[in-house]
């Protein structure tokens, strides 16, 4: 009932716009300056006895509407700057917003002090209300975004939702005080679902829905009539204050998702799947296209989370590993060395982040398939058309890399094939090699010493010099 009313997004362009724009302009130079990651709130001496956060009484505002913020995933700059911006632009004159509440579904946040503690100070100060429900089922409010929870007027939390682990302090003491006070160490370290936040008064009331959330906004001018259901012949609440759902803009959507630990992982290795393409055909195509700005976007990500730059070098290593196996299509050495660092680089990526294993796993395999399965064929493909044509490597010679037996991997011209032979025998390792056809993308070989004598066979006959069969000379010649 509710998300059929309006869900009207203010005209105002938040200044995390601005933000996006300069961040992909240095995020490439920010990115190489230091790999780490975005510098973490630092942990505030907040002891005991320190003065619990105080919010401010809450106040009947004149007006209609009652803002619903979508706060989902990891409290990045653009999420933190969406926040901030809507809630002073409720809190401007002539603003027609009764309440701001914050729906909220994150696990931590990934800014650094002075931004985390601009979010806390726009809630504290501001002239509307801000409460916070931690929902649907299955949400999760944690770390410092736990922390700010505590500055909120209301909180609610759904069945099936978590609040709490909220770690050692990041916001200034001397500031805010002690974050959620006498429950500060209830939540410290463990989360609390719908009843333990109800029954130990970390959540005021009961908050099933977002509805029923609303419903307990009454004090603060949420307005609510009882009316009869015509269906059932039962009386229920019908809310007539309008609700407006707000979420981040299309660019700003697009950049917080890119932040995202799956994201920006899956990102960077088709970036490079995509270059490693590229570095084997003529000219810049699509898919060195594609892979900049896969790349670009991969950059702005790594930048923002908390990233390991080893973890990043071992991942961008496997693909110069894998280059070097590419074109024989058979799994080698550097194969198994560049499958061993992008899953070490996959597991030590980020620093205190979770990734699920579903991103990395999919990440992983189709990785594998791609370039052991996919990148042989189309750079073999490369030399197998009209245009270039490979007839001009017939009678070339080179060298067995592995036994040929009969199917095996020769070097001819500094690059290797898969290639076969003909003979009983294998060609062992190191023998030298001669190309006597071409079959689709395989090389047809066989040893020079087999290729030399059938050349001296041709050459004898060609001079006349061929012997005189036997049968010749039994019968003599009268002449």
């Amino acid at each position: 009932m509710l998300r059929s009313r309006s869900r009207r997004v203010g005209a105002r362009r938040p200044a995390a716009t601005r933000r996006i724009l300069l961040g992909l302009v240095v995020a490439g130079s920010g990115w190489l300056v230091g790999l780490s990651g975005p510098a973490a709130a630092q942990a505030q001496d907040c002891p005991e006895g320190a003065a619990a956060a105080t919010v401010a009484p809450t106040a009947v505002v004149a007006g209609d509407v009652v803002l619903v913020l979508e706060v989902v995933g990891l409290m990045d700059p653009v999420l933190a700057d969406f926040v901030v911006d809507r809630i002073r632009a409720a809190s401007a004159p002539g603003s027609d917003v009764l309440a701001v509440v914050l729906r909220v579904d994150s696990r931590r946040a990934v800014v650094g002090s002075t931004e985390l503690a601009a979010v806390a100070r726009a809630i504290v100060d501001s002239s509307v209300p801000v409460a916070a429900w931690v929902g649907p089922s299955g949400a999760r409010a944690t770390g410092e975004v736990a922390q700010l929870l505590a500055l909120t007027h209301r909180v609610g939390v759904a069945p099936g939702a978590r609040l709490g682990e909220t770690g050692a302090q990041a916001l200034d003491c001397a500031e805010f005080g002690r974050l959620w006070g006498s429950h500060a160490s209830l939540l410290a370290d463990r989360t609390v679902n719908h009843s333990e936040a109800v029954g130990s008064g970390v959540a005021s009331a009961p908050a099933p829905t977002l509805g029923e959330f609303l419903f307990t906004l009454d004090d603060l001018g949420f307005r609510i009539v009882e009316v009869l259901d015509e269906e059932t012949g039962e009386m229920r609440l019908e809310p007539q204050t309008s609700v407006r759902f707000v979420s981040l803009p299309f660019v700003g959507g697009i950049m917080h998702t890119v932040a995202s630990p799956p994201m920006a992982y899956l990102l960077l290795l088709v970036s490079l799947a995509l270059i490693l393409l590229e570095l084997y055909t003529a000219g810049v195509g699509i898919a060195g296209v594609v892979g900049a700005a896969c790349g670009l976007l991969a950059l702005y990500g790594l930048a923002v989370l908390p990233t390991n730059a080893y973890a990043i070098a071992l991942i961008v290593f496997a693909f110069f590993a894998f280059a070097i196996d590419v074109q024989t299509g058979v799994p080698r050495t550097w194969t198994v060395i560049g499958t061993a660092s992008v899953v070490a680089g996959t597991l030590t990526l980020y620093e205190g982040v979770s990734m699920s294993w579903v991103p990395m796993l999919g990440g992983l395999v189709g990785l594998m398939l791609g370039v052991l399965g996919g990148l042989p064929p189309l750079v073999r493909s490369r030399f197998s058309t009209p245009t270039i044509g490979r007839e001009w490597m017939i009678g070339m010679e080179g060298e067995a890399v592995e036994a040929v037996q009969p199917l095996g991997v020769v070097r001819i011209a500094d690059s290797l094939w898969r290639a076969r032979t003909f003979r009983a025998s294998p060609i062992a390792p190191g023998e030298a090699v001669r190309v006597t056809g071409i079959d689709g993308l395989m090389l047809e070989v066989a040893p020079v010493d087999i290729g030399g004598e059938a050349e001296g066979d041709d050459g004898d006959a060609a001079d006349g010099t061929a012997a005189t069969p036997a049968s010749s000379e039994a019968d003599g010649d009268p002449a």
